[in-house]
């Protein structure tokens, strides 16, 4: 069985993780292929890409995968046609579950999980946003096609002025210049809002839970791996890429609430998979497509009610090496089950 794992990176050596997938596959009875959209030949239906073997990447020309792991997204009309060109031939692990305004409207129309979610609103002019933060002084704008909490301020109204506060500054700004800086980023890419919420540790630091949830064998949701992103400087993002940290979650929660620590994980985790199963019951009603994988960002409020800020289809790689490897073997699994279900015609 060949799993394809396509990746913007031309070379596998500068991908510390592919290494992880091509042992992985190959511990699971399989064989990785490493390649990039550029490297496909659709004409001749070959590939020129990399496989591991005597402790080094060989290059390679291989007949199309059984399955591929799309791990990235892709830019540029060559790529994306490479890419359609694939889909049509082979099976893909992951789906995109679109935009945050997507998924905010999704989960609303569905009902079941909408009040879990955080108020969200695409920006649609100056007079929107400042409409909005007249009902809410404090609020989060970020992109809607946003990642690794790339992108994302806070805003709160003081007098007459705003003060604008990203991962590396915070400085302020009256109504024009406030409108000036909101005009010019909705008219390069799509952006929401919401209003803040404070969920912050006993110390006063913001926090927010990655749930990480994958398909594994057999195509079944597997246990959840959660853990808690901090903010080092008292910023809003949370997010690792962006300055945040991590800890241990049952230190983290037996720290924060004592001996209820316990009975708020299993709240978690059990939150964790019930939503996933929905959100997976919502990508195969509107699309006909299965989800294998999901990034859940949740607060807890003073009452530790779950709120979800977003949900991402492409959530990356938790920061514990140890957790790592199984991701990485929960995604082979995967791709080997969905190779052996459609050969079998399941």
């Amino acid at each position: 069985m060949l799993i394809g794992y396509m990746h913007y990176r031309k070379s596998p050596a500068e991908l510390n993780r592919a290494y992880a997938f091509a042992a992985t596959a190959k511990a699971e009875g399989a064989e990785l292929l490493y390649f990039s959209p550029g490297s496909v030949d659709s004409e001749k239906g070959i590939i020129n890409g990399y496989k591991y073997a005597a402790g080094e990447w060989i290059s390679t020309v291989s007949r199309y995968p059984d399955v591929i792991y799309n791990t990235t997204g892709f830019s540029g009309d060559k790529q994306n046609q490479a890419v359609k060109s694939l889909q049509q031939e082979v099976p893909f692990t992951s789906f995109s579950i679109g935009s945050k305004t997507t998924v905010y409207r999704n989960l609303m129309t569905y009902k079941k999980y909408s009040d879990y979610l955080v108020l969200s609103e695409k920006v649609l002019s100056n007079a929107h946003f400042f409409a909005f933060m007249e009902k809410h002084p404090e609020v989060v704008f970020k992109p809607a096609w946003g990642h690794q909490g790339m992108g994302v301020y806070y805003v709160k109204k003081a007098g007459y002025e705003f003060i604008l506060q990203s991962s590396t500054e915070e400085t302020t700004h009256n109504a024009e210049e406030m409108a000036d800086f909101i005009l010019n980023k909705i008219d390069q890419d799509e952006y929401i809002m919401q209003p803040y919420l404070n969920c912050r540790t006993k110390a006063g630091v913001p926090y927010d839970l990655r749930l990480h949830v994958q398909k594994g064998d057999m195509g079944k949701w597997m246990p959840p791996i959660i853990y808690p992103r901090i903010s080092s400087n008292d910023s809003i993002v949370c997010n690792i890429g962006q300055g945040g940290y991590t800890s241990d979650l049952t230190s983290f929660l037996t720290q924060e609430f004592g001996k209820r620590y316990y009975d708020i994980r299993k709240y978690i985790e059990m939150f964790s998979l019930q939503f996933a199963v929905h959100m997976d019951e919502i990508q195969n009603d509107l699309y006909d497509e299965a989800l294998s994988e999901l990034g859940i960002d949740i607060g807890l409020d003073e009452n530790q009610k779950i709120f979800i800020y977003e949900v991402n289809w492409r959530p990356g790689h938790p920061p514990f090496n140890n957790i790592n490897l199984s991701v990485v073997r929960n995604t082979v699994r995967y791709a080997m089950y969905l190779v052996n279900k459609n050969s079998e015609g399941i």
